[in-house]
């Protein structure tokens, strides 16, 4: 079974978080992603601020169950949930901004640039953006495009410009999604998020053969 919690002290601070947020409305599934991430972040106002489409964790799980690549924006966001695909499904992860072209276009970013060729090359990915607001526009464009066609999207870029349209953008889309609404987000949350549904999936999964 991989160690998904090695340090009592996650117990601990699982422990005050629920105690502090109390009753909720929230799934027993949505919860634990929430959970994870003030627990990464200390801040409790992500319990009003993340968004799930209806049917994100289910898609997800199944996913990555699939073994479907995880793509996202930058390599902080890459290392923050590797450990724990590694320990369990093993998806491939990539990070969108190693695969930029040297030179990108003169109106893109490279991190937008890097994310359009992974789409190309995944367009079935789960795409994981804590960073770059400019690579979820793009990505949104591409599916509203039907270019490409996310197992799921979750936006958690932070910042003041283009955020809260790109997080607009995503939330108008019909696909499997979830995002932060604000100004807030980051690699850490993003990598939150994501080590919350790994966890999940494989708890779902583990009366299918898994572990």
């Amino acid at each position: 079974m991989p160690a998904f919690e090695d340090h009592p002290i996650v117990y601990q601070s699982f422990a005050v978080i629920d105690q502090e947020i109390g009753e909720h409305d929230l799934s027993p599934e949505g919860y634990a992603v929430v959970r994870r991430v003030i627990h990464a972040t200390a801040d409790f106002e992500f319990k009003k601020l993340l968004r799930f489409s209806d049917d994100a964790i289910a898609a997800t799980s199944m996913a990555l169950q699939a073994g479907c690549p995880i793509v996202t924006d930058v390599g902080m966001v890459a290392q923050g949930l590797r450990r724990i695909v590694r320990e369990t499904f093993q998806n491939p992860v990539i990070a969108a901004i190693e695969h930029a072209p040297k030179s990108p276009l003169p109106d893109q970013t490279r991190t937008e640039a890097g994310l359009l060729r992974c789409a190309q090359q995944y367009p079935h990915a789960l795409f994981v953006i804590g960073n770059a607001p400019t690579a979820l526009l793009a990505l949104c464009r591409q599916v509203s495009e039907g270019t490409v066609h996310p197992s799921l999207v979750v936006g958690a870029p932070v910042g003041f410009i283009n955020v809260i349209e790109s997080k607009q953008a995503l939330s108008d889309l019909e696909i499997p999604r979830i995002w932060v609404a604000g100004r807030k987000g980051g690699s850490g949350v993003a990598a939150a998020i994501v080590n919350a549904l790994v966890i999940l999936a494989w708890e779902r999964g583990m009366g299918d053969g898994y572990g």
